[in-house]
């Protein structure tokens, strides 16, 4: 049975831990020890308890697991490099990596050092912690994943085909960079005012949010147009954009964003890797980008405070 090590066990590494571990040996990687039992709500409501093997790094650097056929890197996308170099000695250098991190910001950077294949996974799965043994499962939503330099179908549709069994409803594509981007413009339009604001990803749908929502897309499809990323779903201009984000809104109403899961713990949040691609490419090309840099600004001062 091919083994996965799950490293940063956040909502979605925990996620996939649950939804893998009928299927595959899975271990979880932290900096701290969680409890066996962990409880998992799904979006219909029903309480499902599992076991999940986890262990530190500490503990992994002093008893050794066997090595593992993948990693899913799931941290956050600032941590991500330092957390492949706290195991990278523990494991193959030929070893497939597997990362999760919104953005574009880890992924071109280790598919460049890491010696061994680099996929890149983009989902809108809804999930958020609610304690050291506990998590809810906010909202389905579908799975792609690809390389960035599109040379590893054969492992890409393996894995793809494990995650599927498990539920999580993965794609197989050669277009991961487009939909890397995609992701990145709906987290951009979403994240910051549900962190900025302390509310649900529905909420947005309302008055309050909604013109301010819409004017994120703006800048935003303005700005992919010039990087030649094609709107999503076959559609045209800010239009198809507006309508992904929505869609997304609507798929994980009552999802706590990871943005705002940061927030509430007083953690950097990714603007980072969500918002600074888009004001980069924009200052390049000289395109409009106030908002998106106001945004950014207003969550450089939160944490600052934290």
């Amino acid at each position: 049975m091919t083994s996965h090590w799950i490293l940063g066990p956040g909502a979605i590494g925990r996620l996939l831990a649950h939804s893998l571990s009928p299927f595959s040996d899975t271990t979880l990687i932290g900096r701290r020890a969680l409890p066996e039992q962990q409880r998992l709500t799904t979006p219909e409501g029903e309480e499902r308890i599992q076991r999940l093997a986890s262990v530190t790094v500490a503990e992994l650097t002093s008893h050794p697991l066997p090595a593992p056929g993948f990693v899913h890197i799931t941290t956050k996308a600032m941590a991500a490099e330092a957390a492949l170099a706290s195991i990278a000695d523990m494991v193959a250098p030929t070893t497939p990596l597997v990362l999760w991190q919104n953005g574009f910001l880890a992924q071109p950077r280790i598919t460049q050092t890491w010696p061994g294949p680099v996929l890149c996974a983009t989902t809108t799965q809804g999930a958020y912690i609610t304690g050291s043994d506990a998590m809810v499962h906010a909202g389905r939503g579908p799975t792609f994943i690809g390389d960035l330099d599109n040379q590893h179908a054969g492992l890409t549709e393996a894995i793809a085909a494990l995650l599927s069994e498990a539920n999580f409803t993965a794609t197989p594509v050669d277009d991961i960079r487009q939909r890397l981007w995609q992701k990145l413009a709906v987290n951009a339009a979403i994240n910051p005012w549900v962190a900025l604001n302390g509310v649900r990803n529905g909420e947005l749908r309302g008055d309050a949010y909604a013109g301010r929502v819409e004017a994120v897309v703006k800048e935003v499809a303005a700005i992919l147009k010039q990087e030649n990323i094609a709107p999503p779903n076959g559609g045209e201009g800010e239009d198809a954009w507006l309508a992904l984000v929505w869609q997304v809104v609507e798929n994980t109403a009552n999802n706590k964003a990871s943005m705002l899961q940061d927030v509430e713990a007083r953690r950097t949040t990714e603007r980072g890797a969500i918002l600074g691609p888009l004001i980069d490419s924009a200052e390049h090309r000289g395109l409009p980008c106030g908002l998106l840099k106001e945004l950014d600004s207003q969550l450089a001062k939160l944490e600052a405070e934290f």
